[in-house]
């Protein structure tokens, strides 16, 4: 008996690291456009990888993120936006929440199709950035708009709650220093 328990903990332990959330730049997602996407497509640029919802008291930071994008792209910062129903504040199909942030926030920067950020459905990518971010305010996504910035080497480098603003001190001087 103890025999057998010493060959299952010496697999599980084995099997482990396979578990284990893969490499930013391998996991891939649905845009809008219906095709899949991986983030290797965005290999050497900084990310800013955002979940994100319509129907939300934080919905006017799609006008700051637009910002943000136009402000920084040419230097290589590309935001992504993951809409997101799990706090029930997104519309059912992706393709209305592109139209009403395109209409009401001139929204050009990428967006995924819907994803779950929350829960047993939770898309392998935010799985990757909870795991891969080793700052002090770990734990679960708790809302909509959190904020995860990606250097270019593809490593989760800070995390910003939904009370952050685009246009904050913190996130800009944040994105300039993973810029350099």
């Amino acid at each position: 008996m103890k025999s057998s328990l010493i060959v299952i903990s010496l697999w599980i332990s084995s099997t482990l690291p396979a578990l284990a959330a893969a490499p930013i730049e391998k996991l891939s997602y649905k845009g809008l456009d219906g095709k899949s996407h991986t983030l290797a497509e965005y290999q050497g640029k900084t990310l800013l990888i955002v979940n994100t919802a319509s129907h939300c008291g934080y919905t006017g930071q799609f006008k700051g993120l637009q910002s943000l994008y136009e402000k920084y792209k040419q230097k290589g910062l590309v935001i992504l936006g993951f809409p997101s129903q799990s706090f029930g504040q997104e519309f059912q199909e992706a393709g209305a929440a592109a139209k009403f942030c395109q209409r009401n926030y001139g929204v050009k920067f990428p967006m995924a199709s819907l994803v779950e950020v929350t829960g047993k459905n939770k898309h392998p990518l935010f799985q990757a950035l909870l795991e891969g971010y080793q700052g002090p305010d770990k734990g679960e996504i708790a809302w909509n708009f959190e904020k995860f910035l990606v250097d270019r080497n593809g490593k989760v480098g800070q995390r910003f709650r939904s009370s952050v603003e685009p246009d904050s001190q913190e996130l800009s001087s944040a994105i300039e220093q993973a810029l350099k």
